[in-house]
């Protein structure tokens, strides 16, 4: 033990001043004991240290996963709740009603059951417009007399009594017929010279060359299929009830043949549409069943451009905004009603002298589709929906009274101020931090296009919306639902030029058929060849008494173009 460390601990006492138990007592230990009691004492010290660095990175990264599972849970959760609002959307579109037309009871409690102050119907006691006289038609007079004019009891015959019982039955008789042509052959009876022994009449004109089929069955298909959307099979069908049995691949080539006839009235259609200043402009996909070079898939798109004066369609393989800077590069600059699809703003910044007027119908659709697929925020949308209906009722008022400067200087300052609080109410609105991230992004879309949104405010004659164009794509969309598209570029583009023309017809009030018969025969007098005078066949350029003419043999009159 001597040769041992001596180690004297003193413990420690306790508070009054006396040592504990264990203070006295004395412990000696060898110097290597002492060591290995040190070492150990580092060893566990060291040991609980690093536990406690342990549990510190351990609490870190639960810390860190529990972040990063809370952002996970709120990215799906959101991702969930965009997906529950699409399939709301879609289901809706699906299977709710296809307009936003309330029903009479919803109507009824919008309007907290307020009588209307004129009933609706025919009211008692108020003569009525009677049967409508189709006193334009041509009359087949059937006159129908007694089988026995006697009388039954004595045999005696009745006399005549002046005037008749009439009255009139609506028929329509559809039939096809041969024209038999048989042209008188002359023999020469004089010796003047140069002059054929035996002469014939001349043939009579044919639109297509040794064709068989007359203007009238052209005209019947091409009215069929590019202005009521029937498919080429359903129309002969409909023909071989008839007796009529034609192939559809002889109707195929000779719509082939007919297309060159249309081109010059395609290029004067485009000639007046770059010669006008405001367009509505919109696009919608159209089929053609044909391998392109560079091109995967079928799916091209049909363009349309509405000018006061002309509906002009362009069929293009893309979407690219190099469509309608090709149509109106040649303009001088005007304003392009249109939806917000960047293609147009592509046009704006190319050509620098188009304004864009972005469509309201598309902002306030953003909303609906809001509330259908969020209806937490439905009825916060619909107060949106709301705003919008006003300002489309404070500009039809405001244009009401254009002839009159008073009132219309009054009814455009209160326009204003409504365009100016919806703007202060947006971005209030923006900048509620408690505002939910759908109707954040969509006052930012509206915040983003608001120039274009108001284009209207100072430019009275622009449309607040582009129904216009929607509207016009509507023949074509019907088209495509019924035979899907067209087989061959070729008849995709005749398909566009058919559609610009006869749309065209109409939006001046003409009659297409009548037209369309008129431009073919024309055609078939100048040897299958576009007639060289076209403005008997251009509605701006015919003379008044044509246009009159035509629009006395519309179908349709209704809101005819003012010429005048």
């Amino acid at each position: 033990m001597g040769s041992g460390s001596d180690i004297s601990y003193a413990g420690p006492s306790t508070s009054n001043g006396k040592p504990t138990p264990f203070a006295q007592v004395m412990v000696t230990l060898s110097k290597e004991a002492e060591i290995k009691l040190r070492s150990e004492a580092n060893y566990w010290k060291s040991q609980h240290q690093q536990a406690l660095a342990r549990l510190a990175q351990r609490e870190a990264d639960h810390r860190l996963a529990m972040a990063q599972a809370a952002a996970r849970e709120a990215a799906l959760r959101s991702e969930l709740e965009k997906a529950e609002g699409k399939l709301r959307d879609l289901q809706k579109r699906l299977f709710g009603r296809k307009s936003e037309r309330r029903s009479r009871t919803e109507k009824d409690a919008a309007s907290n059951d307020q009588k209307s102050a004129r009933p609706r119907g025919q009211r008692p006691g108020v003569a009525g417009h009677g049967r409508r006289l189709e006193s334009h038609l041509p009359a087949q007079v059937e006159t129908i007399e007694l089988d026995c004019p006697h009388c039954p009891e004595c045999g005696l015959g009745y006399a005549d009594f002046p005037g008749t019982e009439d009255s009139e039955i609506l028929e329509i008789d559809v039939k096809p017929y041969r024209r038999v042509i048989r042209r008188r052959r002359y023999r020469r009876t004089c010796r003047c010279p140069g002059t054929p022994g035996i002469l014939s009449a001349p043939p009579p004109a044919r639109l297509i060359a040794r064709g068989k089929y007359g203007v009238s069955i052209w005209v019947h298909l091409l009215l069929s299929k590019f202005s009521y959307g029937q498919p080429t099979h359903r129309l002969l069908r409909d023909w071989s009830d008839y007796d009529l049995t034609l192939s559809p691949g002889t109707l195929t080539g000779g719509l082939r043949a007919l297309a060159p006839l249309f081109e010059p009235l395609e290029d004067a259609l485009r000639c007046r549409l770059q010669s006008e200043n405001r367009w509505h402009a919109d696009e919608t996909r159209w089929m053609v069943f044909a391998e392109t070079e560079g091109k995967i898939g079928h799916r091209w798109y049909l363009w349309v451009f509405h000018s006061e004066s002309v509906i002009h369609f362009v069929l293009d393989p893309t979407r690219s905004a190099q469509v309608p800077i090709a149509e109106l590069s040649a303009s001088q600059g005007g304003i392009v009603i249109c939806d917000r699809y960047s293609g147009y703003k592509k046009l704006a910044r190319i050509l620098g002298t188009i304004l864009l007027a972005f469509c309201w119908a598309h902002q306030r659709r953003d909303f609906i589709e809001l509330a259908n697929a969020h209806p937490e925020l439905s009825e916060w949308a619909l107060s949106w929906v709301e705003r919008i209906g006003e300002l489309y009722l404070l500009n039809d008022a405001r244009l009401a009274v254009r002839a009159d400067p008073v009132q219309w200087a009054a009814r455009d300052d209160g326009l204003r101020q409504r365009v100016a609080q919806m703007a202060n109410q947006r971005e209030a609105e923006r900048a509620n931090p408690a505002l939910k991230a759908p109707a954040r992004k969509v006052l930012q879309s509206m915040q983003k296009h608001w120039s274009g949104l108001t284009v209207f405010v100072d430019h009275p004659e622009v449309p607040m919306d582009n129904n216009v164009a929607e509207r016009d794509q509507r023949t074509p969309v019907v088209a495509r639902k019924n035979f899907y598209g067209s087989g061959s570029p070729w008849s995709g583009a005749l398909a566009a030029t058919m559609f610009s023309l006869l749309m065209t017809m109409r939006l001046w009030g003409i009659n297409p058929r009548t037209w369309l018969t008129a431009y073919l025969d024309a055609c078939a007098a100048n040897g299958s060849q576009p007639p060289a005078d076209l403005s008997v066949f251009l509605p701006w350029a015919m003379d008044a008494d044509l246009l009159a003419q035509r629009r006395r043999a519309a179908m349709d009159p209704a809101d005819p173009i003012d010429s005048s």
